[in-house]
């Protein structure tokens, strides 16, 4: 745990340990060493769409709450190897690997991590899951810490409401309804234009209360949604300076610009769970449709606890098709950059395709990563445009995709 608690520290730490700024780095760097996302905030089915990840490829990214490589598999990868510093999120997707591959049926893997609110998970749990876990993960789902309940007692009492994302996401509904907006009532909105009607009347004045707008300029107010210090900082160079601005506009898209039916993260926002069961209504990776090819990838997937530049310096060279790395690059110094896009470029088949986020809406990589090595790589200015614009997560300032040409 010490060595995981250095690499978050060294991902997050740019202020000096006593200034106010390294006092917020070391809080976030403690908070992501627990569960931090039950669920992601990335969208997969624009991720695969940009990516056009084609059957039997190898894929490396970062596991973060799972919901991107459990869904990865609907496209049957030969092969997926994920990595990420939270041994809270490694726990959280081994155990989705291991209910994918040994609970009974469709029904049950879904009653775990779709209603994930159901008693009869624990049990199928014990049953069917425990036997099959490493010790690390089964130690981590059944340690009763402070409570005295195990914590596999979450996906039966409601799981996308822990982590720090899910008692935020609590947090601001309390809020909102404090301030006259229920957001179940967007989440239930029968039309786009109703979704817009109810932004502009009852969402959007909440970001001219004074108390609000002095919220959401303290640091600490974003970590429950993952966002350290420093990606703040890049998220308010969107409006210069005014982090409001941008929340506003980021929570307007995704309000607005998606059905609310077909939006799970909308859904998630309202209302901390899922309200469909097939298609766009969850992750494709519950999807029904999908269970078979979920089931027969989940063996071929490892999780590592570990970062994404350390998983890449051990495989050989020219082994990945693609990359997906979430937002992590915008926690980096120059140096993590340039360590991670060299072992990009060696791991790196002909053709291979990386692909990231940032808070802020340009690519960070210019200026950044040396010419020798981003040279091999080309932009693809207008995939990533369009995965920007399909994400409704609607986080995000920026998605971006390079090609690697060699």
């Amino acid at each position: 745990m010490s060595a995981v608690r250095a690499q978050l520290g060294a991902a997050v730490h740019e202020g000096r340990p006593l200034s106010p700024t390294g006092v917020q780095e070391r809080i976030f760097a403690r908070l992501f060493t627990g569960l931090v996302y039950a669920q992601i905030w990335e969208d997969p089915e624009a991720d695969m769409r940009a990516l056009g990840i084609a059957e039997g490829e190898a894929l490396v990214c970062i596991a973060s709450g799972g919901c991107n490589v459990m869904s990865y598999l609907t496209r049957r990868p030969g092969e997926i190897a994920a990595a990420d510093l939270s041994p809270a999120h490694v726990a959280l997707l081994r155990l989705k690997l291991a209910a994918a591959r040994h609970l009974p049926d469709h029904d049950t893997f879904f009653a775990m991590f779709g209603h994930a609110d159901r008693a009869s998970s624990v049990a199928a749990y014990d049953i069917h899951l425990a036997p099959h876990l490493d010790t690390a993960t089964r130690a981590f789902w059944e340690d009763r810490g402070l409570t005295g309940t195990r914590r596999i007692e979450m996906v039966a009492r409601g799981l996308y409401r822990h982590g720090a994302l899910g008692r935020f996401l609590g947090i601001l509904g309390a809020v909102a309804r404090f301030c006259g907006a229920d957001l179940r009532e967007l989440a239930d909105a029968p039309t786009l234009g109703d979704q817009k009607g109810f932004f502009d009347s009852r969402i959007a004045p909440i970001y001219d209360n004074r108390a609000i707008r002095w919220l959401a300029r303290r640091p600490v107010m974003l970590f429950g949604l993952g966002i350290p210090p420093a990606q703040q900082r890049k998220l308010a160079a969107d409006a210069d300076g005014d982090i409001v601005a941008v929340l506003r506009e980021r929570t307007r898209k995704l309000a607005c610009d998606f059905p609310a039916a077909e939006n799970y993260f909308l859904q998630q926002a309202c209302h901390r769970r899922y309200r469909g069961r097939s298609g766009r209504a969850v992750p494709p990776y519950l999807d029904p449709r999908a269970f078979d090819a979920v089931r027969a990838g989940a063996a071929h997937v490892d999780v590592q606890n570990r970062s994404l530049t350390d998983l890449l310096a051990a495989r050989p060279a020219a082994s990945v098709d693609c990359a997906t790395l979430l937002d992590a690059q915008d926690w980096m110094s120059d140096g993590q950059l340039a360590d991670l896009w060299r072992e990009l470029s060696r791991t790196a088949r002909p053709g291979a395709r990386v692909l990231f986020r940032t808070g802020g809406t340009p690519d960070i990589l210019p200026g950044r990563v040396p010419p020798e090595i981003l040279g091999r790589w080309r932009y693809d200015g207008r995939a990533s445009a369009l995965a920007l614009a399909e994400d409704r997560s609607a986080i995000y300032g920026g998605v971006h995709l390079y090609r690697f040409e060699g």
